[in-house]
């Protein structure tokens, strides 16, 4: 099976999915909410490595639909990494506790 985030339809609504899910838990505080992108984009990232790692030559052309998509889920990964940093930050600072990371305060402060 083989989901294409490339196509412009399927690249919004993963777009839109992962917006909605940051925006629902920078709402109500929980940063478990903000993890559920990043645990998604971390799963495709992993599913299209080994699709282009075990890609038989007969779809060898395939491969530069594979490269495409793996640019995008480490984009994604990317996004979603720092979207989960910023709504622990949130959820921390809520409930009067160390976050677990308080290395980009800097950057926090300036959002």
């Amino acid at each position: 099976m083989f989901i294409n985030v490339t196509s412009p339809l399927t690249l919004f609504l993963v777009l839109m999915a992962t917006i909605l899910l940051i925006f629902l838990g920078q709402e109500i505080k929980k940063s478990y909410v903000a993890v559920l992108p990043l645990v998604g984009h971390l799963a495709l990232l992993i599913t299209h490595t080994v699709q282009l790692l075990t890609l038989s030559s007969e779809y060898s052309y395939l491969s530069t639909t594979y490269t495409g998509c793996l640019a995008i889920d480490f984009i994604f990964v990317l996004i979603s990494f720092f979207a989960y940093l910023w709504v622990d930050d949130i959820e921390a600072r809520e409930l009067g506790k160390k976050s677990i990371d308080n290395s980009l305060d800097w950057f926090w402060k300036k959002v």
